[in-house]
């Protein structure tokens, strides 16, 4: 199979989808792989290395489109490279479809094998491809919290941890999943006060056993949701539902009791966002104010951090990126179920019920778009 890597082109995005140790795995097993010019620079891997592994640069995006049977992307494909993709080409990259309709119909259009990596799952639930990007986002949030409570950054002028005699920060953090759990950890560690709200009973008893002890557990349902917004410095969306929209667990009328310079963090703004308020912003302009509270909704947070990211994510989908090249896309989803449950989108069929959902679409069960 021809493997084809791109330059993300999506603004301040600057992880790669492989690395040139992974290059080498898949031309060891007998597979071409075309990389275009410059896409690891911004993870600090130039094209010498890529080179070295056994890969061939090519000039443009749309030389790699218009060879490869598989792209391998971080980011989805945004509006200037819908009609680069043809028909049947495997495109393996984060999706989050039921955030966009213009990108689902997009896909539809373009008759591409769509494999997503969040919503690749394992057996006990987890989701291998996108845990690594959870945890980094998640460790990011309380930073990002911390630094816009900076009066100079419009917050109220609150040091996250306080000092001897001056209480710390409240950080609340909504979900406790693997975002949740990051930022929870982070933020107890700069010494804020923290609260986690979940509403998986099991769940809380499992993070109130294994955090610190200045991270309090509550069940989450509108009551306390609504109380515990009012009382946050910082306020960290971190829902997620497998490849649907997150649910809006806070509105614009629950930020009216926030204090004023407080903070919101809204992890799960790529997929539609927790926190009525929120929209994707970019690392160039990543905050904005409503009812006087500073809304950070970068939608790729980790791309701030790419060498990190780069490894952390490669790490976890080279596995199902060999298996695909090695079989074939319908003979790696008939084998597999983790990578059947990422198929999205083929020939034009939506075959993930979330994203046909999102939208009132035609679901096709991935069983009839097999031969």
């Amino acid at each position: 199979m021809i493997v084809g890597l791109l330059k993300e082109i999506k603004p301040n995005e600057n992880r790669v989808a492989l690395l040139p140790a992974g290059v080498e795995l898949l031309v060891a097993q007998g597979h071409r792989v075309i990389v275009e010019k410059s896409a690891g620079v911004g993870s600090g891997f130039p094209d010498e290395l890529y080179k070295n592994a056994g890969a061939k640069t090519i000039d443009t995006a749309s030389e790699v489109y218009g060879t490869a049977d598989m792209i391998m992307k971080v980011k989805e494909p945004i509006k200037q490279e819908y009609d680069l993709i043809r028909a049947g080409q495997v495109l393996f990259t984060y999706f989050h479809f039921a955030a966009s309709k213009d990108l689902t119909e997009a896909m539809i259009k373009s008759k591409a094998v769509c494999i997503a990596y969040e919503t690749v799952q394992k057996t006990d639930g987890t989701l291998p491809l996108l845990i690594p990007m959870s945890e980094v986002a998640g460790r990011m949030a309380p930073q990002e919290g911390a630094k816009y409570l900076e009066k100079e950054m419009g917050g109220r002028g609150i040091l996250l941890g306080g000092v001897p005699g001056v209480e710390p920060a409240d950080v609340i953090v909504i979900g406790g999943g693997i975002v949740g759990q990051n930022a929870a950890r982070i933020a107890a560690g700069l010494g804020a006060r923290v609260t986690i709200l979940d509403s998986n009973l099991q769940k809380l008893r499992y993070l109130d056993d294994v955090m610190p002890k200045n991270v309090l557990t509550l069940a989450s349902n509108p009551h306390n949701v609504r109380k515990s917004v009012s009382r946050a410095d910082v306020l960290i969306g971190a829902v997620l539902i497998p490849g649907a929209k997150a649910p809006k667990l806070v509105t614009k009328d629950m930020l009216k009791d926030m204090k004023d310079g407080s903070v919101i963090v809204d992890v799960s703004v790529d997929q539609g966002g927790c926190i009525e308020t929120c929209h994707p912003t970019t690392h160039e302009n990543p905050t904005f104010v409503v009812e006087g509270v500073v809304h950070y909704c970068v939608a790729n947070m980790p791309g701030a951090v790419p060498f990190t990211s780069t490894i952390a994510l490669t790490n976890a989908t080279l596995p199902y990126a060999i298996e695909i090249a090695g079989s074939g896309w319908e003979k790696a989803v008939k084998a597999n179920r983790e990578i059947s449950l990422g198929l999205n989108m083929a020939h034009g069929e939506i075959t993930y019920k979330h994203v046909a959902e999102a939208f009132d679409f035609k679901y096709t069960p991935v069983e009839e778009v097999l031969d």
